[in-house]
C-alpha cells in the first residue's frame, strides 16, 4: 500500500470509478499533473514523461496530456509526488479532502481533480458527483440558452408578422393604384391600336410599291455585279499569270548564274591551284616531254604509293579541303554523338560549331553545319559562329534530307565534302558527285585544331 506524504496509508487506491472520468475533471487532472511536472527530476518521472521535462506547462497539456493522464492512473507513486506538489500549492483543498469535508464554495471540477490526483476515502464519490454537478451546469446552461434562443425568435417572429403586415396594406394600396393606372392605359391602348391598324394600312401599301422599284434595281444591280465579277476574275488571272512569269524568269535566271559563277570561279581556283602546284612555266611543253619516262632523282612509281593515306587518316580531310572552293558539310548531330554524346544537345551544338569555326579560319573553306529539327523542343537562339553556316531542318524534313538538298544545289564539279557516318547518308551524296567522310575523321581533326 502506498503511503501519503504524512505517513498514512492511501485508503483510497482500493476504490475504482464505475464511469469514465468526466472530460472537464480529466482536463483539470492534466493541468495539475503538468504544474507540478516541473518540480520534479527526471529520476522521479516516469520512463514516458521524461521526454516531455524540458516543456513549458502549456505544451506538456498539449503534447503529453494522454501521457500524463496514463501515469497519474497507473503509477502510484508518481500520482503520491504529485499529491505533494498539490498540497504545497493547495493546503486548504488538500486538508479539506483529507478530512472528508470538501469546501461547500469549492468548484466541483477542482474538489473532483484534487480528490483523483490525493486518493482520500470516498474520492470514487466525490469524481462522480462533480461528473454529476459538471452535467447539471451544462444542462441548465442549455436550458438558459434555449429559453433566450426561444424568446428571441419570439420577438423575431413578433417583428416579421408587423412587417408583413405592413408590406400587406402598402401592396394592397399599390394594387388598386395600379389597377386604376391599368384600366386608363387600356383606353389608350384601344385607341393607339386603331390609329396603328390604319397606319399599317398605309405602310403596307408604300411597302409594296417599295418592293417593285427594290426588285428592279436589284435585277439591274445584280446584272453589273456579276459583270464586274467576271472581269476582275479575269483581270487577277491575268496578273498572277504576268507575276509568276516575271518570278520565274527573275528565279531562274539568278540561280542559273548563281551556279554557272560558283562553277567558273571553281574551275578558275582549280586551274590556277594546278598550276602553282605542278609549277608550269609560261612557255608551251616541248614534245619531247611528253614521253613518259623517269628521269634520274625524279619519283618513282612506288615513292608515290608510299604517299598514298588511309580514309581515316585526318590528313585526307586537309587535302579536300585544300581544294579550290571546297564546300564542307557536317551532318551535326552525328558528329557531336559520335564524339561527345553524354553531353546536353545545346552545349553539343556549341562545342562543335567553335571548333568548325577555328577549322573554317585555318582552311578558308566553306563550312555549313546541319542540325536535325525535330531534336528540338523549342526554337534555338543561337549566334552562329564567324565562318560557319548554321542550319536546322524544317518541321516533317530530317537533316539527311536536308543534307543531300544541299549537295543538289551545288553545280556539277564543285568540291563538296559531306561528314556523315551514315551509310545511306554517304551513298546518296556519293551519288551526286559529293565526297563522304567519316564523323571519326573530322573529330580527329578538330581535336588536332
Amino acid at each position: 500500500m502506498v503511503e501519503s506524504a504524512g505517513g498514512e496509508p492511501d485508503d483510497g487506491t482500493a476504490e475504482v470509478l464505475d464511469r469514465p472520468l468526466p472530460e472537464a475533471v480529466r482536463r483539470r487532472v492534466v493541468q495539475l499533473v503538468s504544474d507540478g511536472f516541473g518540480g520534479l527530476t527526471v529520476a522521479e518521472l516516469p520512463a514516458q514523461l521524461r521526454q516531455y521535462a524540458r516543456f513549458t506547462p502549456s505544451r506538456r497539456v498539449r503534447f503529453a496530456g494522454n501521457a500524463m493522464a496514463a501515469a497519474v492512473e497507473g503509477d502510484p507513486v508518481f500520482r503520491q509526488r504529485i499529491g505533494e506538489k498539490l498540497r504545497a500549492a493547495q493546503p486548504e483543498l488538500v486538508a479539506a479532502l483529507e478530512a472528508g469535508n470538501p469546501p461547500p464554495a469549492a468548484d466541483p471540477q477542482e474538489v473532483a481533480a484534487a480528490a483523483y490526483v490525493l486518493r482520500p476515502p470516498g474520492w470514487a464519490k466525490l469524481v462522480t458527483a462533480a461528473g454529476e454537478e459538471v452535467q447539471r451546469a451544462h444542462a441548465e446552461r442549455a436550458g438558459d440558452e434555449h429559453r433566450a434562443e426561444v424568446r428571441r425568435l419570439r420577438a423575431e417572429l413578433a417583428e416579421a408578422q408587423d412587417r408583413v403586415r405592413a408590406q400587406t396594406d402598402s401592396l394592397r394600396a399599390e394594387l388598386e393604384e395600379a389597377r386604376r393606372h391599368g384600366d386608363s392605359l387600356h383606353r389608350k391602348l384601344r385607341a393607339a391600336l386603331s390609329d396603328v391598324r390604319r397606319g399599317e394600312a398605309a405602310v403596307r401599301k408604300a411597302e409594296q410599291r417599295a418592293e417593285e422599284a427594290r426588285a428592279d434595281q436589284e435585277g439591274r444591280l445584280s446584272a453589273a455585279q456579276s459583270e464586274n465579277r467576271r472581269l476582275k476574275s479575269r483581270l487577277g488571272e491575268a496578273e498572277a499569270a504576268l507575276e509568276a512569269a516575271r518570278r520565274a524568269a527573275r528565279e531562274g535566271r539568278s540561280v542559273e548564274d548563281m551556279r554557272v559563277r560558283l562553277l567558273l570561279d571553281t574551275l578558275l581556283d582549280a586551274t590556277q591551284g594546278l598550276r602553282r602546284e605542278l609549277a608550269l612555266p609560261p612557255v608551251s611543253v616541248r614534245p619531247a616531254e611528253t614521253v613518259d619516262a623517269v628521269e634520274p632523282g625524279r619519283m618513282t612509281p612506288k615513292d608515290i604509293a608510299a604517299r598514298a593515306l588511309s580514309e581515316h587518316d585526318p590528313a585526307v580531310l586537309d587535302q579536300l579541303l585544300a581544294l579550290p572552293q571546297a564546300h564542307l558539310v557536317v551532318d551535326g548531330y552525328n558528329v557531336t554523338k559520335t564524339g561527345y554524346p553524354q553531353m546536353p544537345l545545346e552545349k553539343q551544338r556549341l562545342r562543335l560549331l567553335g571548333t568548325l569555326s577555328q577549322l573554317a579560319a585555318q582552311t578558308g573553306a566553306e563550312v555549313t553545319c546541319v542540325f536535325d529539327g525535330a531534336e528540338l523542343a523549342a526554337p534555338v537562339l543561337l549566334a552562329p559562329p564567324r565562318g560557319v553556316r548554321v542550319l536546322f531542318s524544317k518541321p516533317g524534313v530530317t537533316a539527311d534530307e536536308l543534307i543531300r538538298q544541299l549537295v543538289r544545289a551545288e553545280p556539277p564539279g564543285r568540291p563538296v565534302i559531306v561528314v556523315s557516318t551514315d551509310r545511306e547518308v554517304a551513298d546518296g551524296i556519293a551519288k551526286a558527285g559529293a565526297r563522304p567522310v567519316a564523323s571519326a575523321v573530322l573529330l580527329k581533326r578538330l581535336s588536332r585544331a
